[in-house]
């Protein structure tokens, strides 16, 4: 009896988890279209995200953080799906990123893992040189004739 009442509590938590899931609200002073590489950047980690669905279009995302090691069953239960979205703010000056996560426990914090890395890519796009202009061949001049007798 008591292995069929632990069944039942942990199939209910499972069912239940997505209604536990928060969003998380993060505001920045660039634009959407500004963020949105950083996001889709972050999400490329294949070492950190799985099961990345972005939609390009309305700057949003699903993907699974990856955990090495669940140090508890919560962690394992509360496993779920997590979504990012970008919407601007401020006229389409500034940008608040959105993300619903319903994971955060003793060994793993998804979403401010999730805004460090993105902060971190945002950084590093910013720092890449901007790609320059290729520059025109010059023509070829044609050869001057050997002047005779020198």
């Amino acid at each position: 009896m008591k292995r069929t009442q632990i069944v039942v509590v942990l199939l209910s938590l499972a069912v239940a988890a997505p209604a536990l899931a928060k969003t998380y609200k993060y505001s920045y002073p660039n634009a959407c279209s500004e963020m949105w590489p950083a996001v889709k950047a972050t999400l490329a980690d294949a070492e950190h995200y799985a099961q990345v669905m972005p939609d390009d279009e309305k700057m949003t995302a699903e993907y699974q953080p990856k955990h090495d090691v669940h140090v508890d069953v919560t962690g394992v239960l509360l496993q779920r799906i997590n979504h990012v979205t970008l919407l601007p703010s401020g006229n389409g000056a500034t940008c608040e990123m959105q993300i619903v996560s319903n994971y955060s426990g003793w060994g793993h914090d998804d979403k401010a893992d999730f805004k460090k890395r993105v902060d971190e890519s945002m950084v590093k796009l910013k720092a890449a040189p901007a790609a320059e202009p290729a520059k025109p061949a010059e023509e070829s001049k044609p050869a001057k004739p050997a002047e005779p007798g020198k």
